[in-house]
């Protein structure tokens, strides 16, 4: 497919990168920035540079939209492609607020187009791997999980736009916060209970760089999460326990380490568990496997990934909690 990329980041980047490994075509760059635009699309043959997105999202020469804007731009942006008949793959968390994804929700129901999230973690390698192990009742029935994540900033953070609630919609949850309650949500179920709070305990902006959630299922199963942009040294990790054992799933490449994922398998006469241990050490294809599934869905008619759903899902935790502040 011929796909326009709007948004040319860092996460623009990684998104057009991986449409060329998979064999797609960038049609058209799209930024504010005019130099931003124009470098990425002259990494991709033919393709065109705009700074004018409401046009190049109905432009005739593509299928499908990337949207990797700010914040602020993700509902807009992609209900405009949604209305031009486009399919859609938008950055998480597609929107700032739960009204704005409604709003999304509702105009994708009137199109017949595909609209896939970006919640590209659950394409991990180690996340897939305690996917199937799950799947397989390898652990017994789920019992609850604990995450963390976070990274320690940089200089001049609180000055980026992530630190700007009116682009942003909030801080460090609303940031990586979305991804933990996704994969918490993605092997749990629905959350009908949230409680937590987020905090802002060392950089100077009006946006939380803490946040502590415990979510629980109808069932009573938890998951138990903390992200952070005062970690210090980045950190990925994922704890599934189970009646019959365990998953602890470490690292998510590069500043992260190394992609791990450890099944720790009880025994009848309980003791110290049979392990299993799998690594990851090569490039994070997380992008790729993500656009199978966008693919796929365009070809079914039906999502295989991520949806505008899950994405709200996530939203209702994050205003829970801000609404608790």
């Amino acid at each position: 497919m011929n796909f326009v990329v709007v948004g040319c980041g860092l996460i623009g980047q990684k998104r057009a990168k991986a449409l060329r490994a998979a064999g797609h075509s960038v049609h058209m760059a799209v930024d504010f920035i005019p130099e931003r635009a124009e470098a990425l699309a002259r990494q991709h043959v033919e393709a065109l540079f705009s700074t004018d997105w409401r046009k190049s999202v109905s432009a005739p020469g593509a299928e499908a939209v990337v949207v990797a804007t700010t914040n602020e731009w993700l509902a807009p942006v992609t209900t405009a492609a949604i209305r031009a008949g486009k399919h859609v793959l938008v950055e998480k968390p597609a929107a700032r607020t739960v009204e704005e994804i409604d709003a999304v929700i509702a105009a994708a129901r009137e199109a017949r187009v595909q609209v896939q999230v970006g919640f590209n973690h659950r394409y991990h390698p180690a996340l897939q791997m305690a996917r199937k192990l799950c799947d397989s009742a390898a652990l017994g029935p789920l019992l609850f999980l604990r995450g963390r994540y976070g990274h320690g900033g940089r200089l001049g953070y609180e000055k980026e736009w992530r630190a700007n609630p009116e682009i942003s919609g909030g801080g460090e949850l609303i940031d990586q916060g979305v991804h933990l309650i996704d994969l918490g949500r993605w092997f749990l179920g629905d959350f009908d209970r949230v409680d937590g709070h987020a905090k802002t305990y060392f950089w100077n902006m009006p946006v939380d760089d803490n946040a502590f959630l415990s979510l629980r299922t109808a069932a009573h199963q938890t998951a138990w999460l903390h992200v952070s942009c005062t970690e210090w040294k980045n950190l990925f990790s994922m704890e599934i326990y189970g009646r019959d054992g365990k998953l602890d799933i470490q690292g998510l490449g590069g500043s992260y380490g190394v992609e791990r994922i450890a099944y720790y398998k009880m025994l009848p006469s309980m003791g110290p568990p049979e392990t299993t241990i799998w690594e990851y050490p090569g490039e994070d294809k997380s992008w790729q496997l993500e656009l199978q599934d966008f693919d796929q869905s365009i070809r079914s008619g039906i999502s295989c990934g991520p949806t505008l759903d899950d994405a709200k899902a996530a939203l209702q935790v994050v205003e829970t909690i801000y609404g608790t502040v």
